[in-house]
């Protein structure tokens, strides 16, 4: 039966909303290959209208995206641009047409912005599976149809433009109809992490800014039409206190943009982008002037979610696709699969992904019964090790994968074709989005883990020269 056959029968046969479902087994039949839901267990977070959402984009990713993915990545590396713009705008317009794109921006569903029918109890969840799905094909297909979008378009939403409100409601309205692209301008070639180290500059100018900087690895930023800017508003040495957002138009003379040659997410359209004396109005104002760092680490917990969701869905392709190739190849007389040391390596990967995919979920339920100031104040270091544990998993299972694969893997086509796109793709998730480095120090803040600090020595020695220093200059 096709997904959207069993999207009528499982909305039929599901609970009511809020009561606890278990639906018929969908998708891949192979052991481990979908999150528990799938295989007919319980579960408390999922009812019947996740069951529909589920079966409705199976349907669109199935018909729609799986058959251009080979395609198009091909295409991204041989860096045809022409070709790849046609591939993200279409894919942008169909998903916006099947009601896809909303589901993108977090929680609540902008009605007010779309006339998208919204999922009945509309929640992260619905979300949850949205970027579950996009991700089968791997994370430069979920980031070009999703990436930009996801993490671009929340600053609009959640603070709005007000010296423009037109403005705010035209951007959101055509991202969100498929009609134009949006991406998120923060890192820079000098400052990723380290956000308050930000160098691009937006002068005073009266009634507009003067931006000039450079922005690196922008997602979607080859084919878009806004880009939410991080800009320095206040003088230099200001740190995080002197930064803005800015909502920049594409057709605003002197910006330049360069798709990047990187390791992967090749379809994704990393981007170099320069700003040359970017005339920008006042208007144009993300939410308030000195409140830019606020809004990036306020959407960074969301961003780290989507990241850790997208490599939770990769790390168990990994799996499904080792399973299935290793029941039908043969070795030494006997299925690949049947070797225990094959069995073992299987299971490693499949412990780590039911173990983060139960992880996942439960960070879900909790964004879902907080509002974003409480998520903000209390999910910051859980998020932040989310991160780290599925771009772990997600790297372990490539390469797991991988050897169970052999050279069918390490080819860019045929059996392997995932295992091989995904390989080479683990690497932006173990960085983008804060490396697992940052993460690690990130968790280690927000938990508190050092509760008073050991006196250092030279903190005695310092007073003492500067009360020396104290006295020479009084005599002078």
């Amino acid at each position: 039966r096709t997904a959207m056959e069993l999207a009528g029968s499982f909305a039929d046969k599901a609970p009511a909303l809020g009561v606890e479902v278990s639906s018929a087994p969908f998708g891949s039949d192979v052991p481990l290959g979908e999150p528990s839901w799938y295989q007919n267990l319980n579960t408390p977070y999922y009812n019947a209208s996740h069951v529909a959402w589920r079966a409705k984009l199976r349907g669109f990713f199935e018909k729609e995206v799986e058959p251009i993915v080979d395609d198009w990545d091909k295409k991204a590396s041989q860096n045809d641009h022409a070709a790849c713009a046609v591939y993200i705008k279409t894919m942008y317009q169909k998903s916006a047409r099947y009601g896809i794109l909303p589901a993108c921006v977090g929680k609540p569903w902008p009605r007010n912005f779309t006339g998208a029918p919204e999922p009945a109890g509309y929640d992260y969840f619905h979300e949850l599976i949205n970027v579950d799905e996009g991700s089968r094909c791997g994370g430069g297909i979920a980031w070009a149809m999703m990436g930009g979008l996801g993490i671009g378009l929340p600053p609009v939403l959640n603070f709005g433009v007000p010296g423009n409100k037109q403005l705010q409601e035209r951007v959101v309205r055509e991202c969100l109809a498929g009609e134009k692209i949006i991406c998120l301008c923060i890192t820079e070639p000098g400052a990723g992490s380290d956000v308050s180290a930000l160098a691009t500059t937006a002068k005073d100018c009266g009634d507009h800014f003067v931006v000039d900087g450079n922005k690196k690895w922008i997602t979607n930023g080859i084919y878009a039409d806004y880009f939410t800017v991080a800009v320095r508003t206040g003088p230099p040495g200001s740190a995080h206190k002197g930064l803005s957002m800015l909502l920049i138009e594409k057709t605003m003379p002197g910006i330049t943009v360069s798709k990047m040659d990187c390791m992967g997410v090749w379809p994704s359209g990393t981007t170099y982008i320069e700003f040359d004396g970017v005339k920008v109005p006042k208007t144009n104002v993300i939410g308030k002037i000195g409140g830019g760092f606020k809004q990036v680490m306020f959407n960074f917990n969301h961003e780290r979610w989507l990241l850790a969701a997208q490599a939770s869905r990769m790390a168990r392709t990994c799996v499904e696709e080792s399973i299935a190739f290793a029941r039908t190849r043969k070795t030494f007389g006997k299925f690949l699969i049947e070797h225990q040391a094959i069995q073992h390596k299987i299971g490693e990967m499949a412990w780590r992904c039911e173990g983060l995919q139960a992880w996942l979920e439960n960070v879900t339920f909790q964004m879902n019964t907080m509002s974003k100031e409480e998520q903000n104040m209390k999910l910051g270091g859980h998020i932040a090790l989310l991160k780290l544990s599925s771009s772990r998993v997600a790297e372990f299972c490539a390469s797991s994968a991988m050897q169970v694969l052999g050279g069918a893997g390490y080819t860019r086509s045929g059996k392997g074709a995932k295992v091989e796109r995904i390989y080479r793709e683990v690497k932006a998730y173990a960085i983008p989005g804060g490396s697992e480095e940052i993460m690690l120090n990130l968790a280690a803040g927000q938990f508190g883990f050092v509760k008073r600090r050991a006196p250092d020595p030279r903190d005695k020695k310092i007073k003492q020269l500067m009360e020396e220093l104290k006295v020479i200059k009084s005599k002078m």
